[in-house]
């Protein structure tokens, strides 16, 4: 196995990693934004106020991507498969 197939299948899996992630971290940033400006506007200072919103955030896009994110692990899991017999050489 060379460097750069190391190099290569690590870029894959982190890329990989980023997409399946993403979803899920972008609704959890995008709501706590959102009241973050609520509680400065209203001076509300509560903290677990963030808590439940960011929860159901993250569950629901996690409903809502988890084919997608299931398909995308299936397609790196049979790529690394197919990889199996060129480590060898």
């Amino acid at each position: 196995m060379s460097p750069q197939m190391v190099i290569s299948i690590g870029r894959e899996a982190l890329t990989v990693i980023m997409m399946v992630s993403g979803p899920m971290l972008l609704a959890g940033l995008i709501v706590g934004l959102i009241i973050s400006i609520f509680q400065a506007i209203t001076m509300i200072n509560e903290m677990t106020l963030t808590f439940v919103p960011k929860i159901l955030a993250v569950a629901a896009a996690l409903l809502i991507f988890l084919p997608w994110m299931i398909n995308m692990l299936i397609d790196f899991t049979h790529h690394m498969y197919s990889l199996i017999p060129t480590l060898a050489g």
